[in-house]
């Protein structure tokens, strides 16, 4: 049996494994995952702090009557989390544990917050100073979204120094140029009998990184519930994901789990930092209005990202409880308008698809972290 052919193998089986633990579901599409990439010896995800999560709180983060964040607090938050995480006695020894000067760091962010909550630039600017000061060169540093129309909104380069490289895989979400993504790396899956069954991994992540860090948001969202570091590393990396939910049903249960497993982006993600300065508790993932925007004020660590986005669903669900808003749950027909984006977006008890929280649980059957809350770990800190 050739390397490509046992790789496909092992992924089948672990596929079906989850299924099996999951009999409740039916209806789960078939996935078929291509790749040449073996796993690392210790892949990045659960990493080596499986079930662990380091919380860093401060009510000095940020302004909630103008939304502006405090450099200096973000900072020693930042410093804290991951001498922490770690057990490190140096702030440079906690980022040595992870980097080397060797490494080509991928940062993946979030834009799609757009204008109100995407990874704070105070975060992203600490990241890549503690990446220079453990040795990384700037040339060997890339911030990455998939659309260039979302970078060029968000516009980081002001915020960092001159060498990062901010690169897109295409334009913007039409599904045009593909010239960004591996062509030998992808998932194939026929969610609504689309044309294009297959979801390629951008070149970047396979072709040119070493270790990556992600940093998603506190964020609700319409069809899988919550965006938190599954989906943004999953759905960030790869293209022609919006496919998988659509007419008021969503294959983001196993979609989200199974791209994010995917070699070599399951082993070269190797840390998780959270973005809770703010928060969107409804109409996510989009922040269009400041209506729905909150301010958790905290900062989330680890490496395992089901057990940071398990308690991330619990932050949103309750956020939305103390505003009178259903849970993300809720699958009742009574809620859905479907793809009516206007009204979900003025009632948040409306729901334009029926929504898959689960897709945090069947991540865990994959071996990418710790669901049960009883296994997880938190550490909180104060600054």
């Amino acid at each position: 049996m050739d390397r490509r052919a046992f790789i496909r193998l092992v992924a089948a089986a672990a596929s079906t494994t989850a299924a099996a633990r999951f009999q409740t579901r039916s209806g789960l599409p078939a996935l078929r995952v291509v790749t040449r990439y073996a796993p690392s010896a210790v892949p990045g995800m659960p990493g080596p702090y499986p079930g662990r999560v380091v919380s860093v709180r401060s009510d000095r983060c940020v302004d909630v009557s103008t939304g502006a964040a405090n450099d200096d607090v973000v900072r020693e938050m930042i410093a804290r989390g991951m001498r922490t995480l770690t057990g490190a006695d140096t702030t440079a020894a906690a980022w040595r544990r992870f980097f080397d000067p060797s490494d080509v760091v991928g940062i993946k962010v979030n834009c799609g917050g757009y204008p109100y909550v995407v990874s704070a630039y105070e975060i992203v600017a600490e990241v890549v100073r503690q990446l220079t000061s453990a040795g990384v060169p700037l040339s060997q540093i890339y911030l990455y979204e998939r659309f260039q129309n979302q970078l060029d909104e968000v516009n980081y380069a002001p915020h960092l120094p001159d060498g990062v490289r901010i690169v897109a895989a295409e334009h913007a979400n039409r599904n045009v140029d593909n010239s960004g993504y591996d062509p030998a790396t992808y998932l194939e899956a026929d969610f609504f009998g689309e044309d294009d069954t297959r979801s390629n991994m951008m070149r970047l992540v396979s072709e040119r990184l070493t270790k990556i860090i992600n940093i998603p948001n506190v964020k609700d969202h319409g069809a899988t519930g919550v965006t938190g570091c599954l989906k943004n590393i999953a759905y960030g990396s790869f293209s022609n994901v919006a496919r998988t939910h659509q007419r008021g049903k969503s294959h983001t249960y196993s979609a989200v789990g199974t791209l994010a497993a995917m070699e070599p982006l399951r082993s070269r993600t190797v840390l998780q930092i959270m973005d809770g300065l703010r928060g969107v508790w409804h109409g996510g993932p989009f922040a269009r209005t400041k209506r729905y925007v909150f301010y958790p004020r905290r900062i989330l660590f680890g490496t395992d990202p089901v057990a940071i986005d398990r308690l991330l669903l619990d932050v949103i669900d309750e956020k939305r409880r103390a505003e009178g808003a259903i849970s993300i749950w809720d699958r009742s027909s009574a809620s859905l308008k479907v793809d009516d984006s206007r009204a979900r977006d003025a009632d948040p008890n409306v729901n334009i698809i029926i929504r898959e929280p689960g897709h945090v649980e069947y991540a865990s059957t994959l071996g990418l972290g710790v669901y049960d809350l009883a296994r997880i770990t938190v550490q909180d800190v104060t600054v």
